[in-house]
């Protein structure tokens, strides 16, 4: 092969339609030995290290994870002993609570039957004094009526000695009725 048959033959065509030069797979093989050698030198520690980094932190993830859990089941179980105090303190409560209850019952009713005899006893002693009272005016409404009709009616008919003596008997059996 000449220099000018190779000048004029198409570079893009190879020697083999799926396989590169000989030359680029030397080059190729060599470069990528040093490629994945430098990775495995420089990068291989780094990926080492935060892989036992991430195993480390998932680690400690789970061991909190867990004793989060045996705080929980703790905390539970301290407060299922807690909610039977609760039940206990309940039923006490509620018992004082009764028992306070039942004594402002006790003390109202006896409060407002004191009251009531209190208002009866003044009830009465008013009725009592109203109707004195209305006795006494009942009595001098009777007198002055009886007066002005008797200084009417009993002058033609009566003399004064008479007349007074009426007067008195009514005024008399008036305040023995009472």
């Amino acid at each position: 092969m000449s220099l000018l048959s190779l000048l004029a033959a198409d570079p893009s065509e190879t020697h083999h339609w799926l396989l590169p030069e000989t030359a680029e797979i030397i080059y190729g093989g060599i470069a990528s030995v040093i490629v994945i050698g430098g990775l495995v030198k420089f990068a291989g520690p780094m990926v080492k290290k935060s892989m036992a980094a991430r195993t480390e932190r998932i680690q400690k993830e789970l061991d909190a994870s867990a004793n989060d859990l045996a705080s929980a089941q703790s905390d539970a179980a301290g407060i299922r002993t807690a909610l039977g105090d609760i039940d206990a303190e309940r039923a006490r409560l509620l018992a004082d609570a009764n028992v306070q209850a039942e004594a402002l019952l006790r003390d109202g009713r006896a409060r407002l039957t004191a009251e009531i005899a209190e208002l009866e006893a003044k009830a009465e002693a008013d009725i009592a004094a109203a109707a004195a009272r209305g006795g006494d005016e009942l009595r001098t409404e009777i007198g002055r009526v009886s007066s002005s009709a008797l200084d009417k009616v009993l002058p033609s008919v009566l003399d004064e000695a008479t007349q007074q003596s009426l007067v008195e008997n009514f005024i008399s059996k008036v305040g023995a009725s009472r």
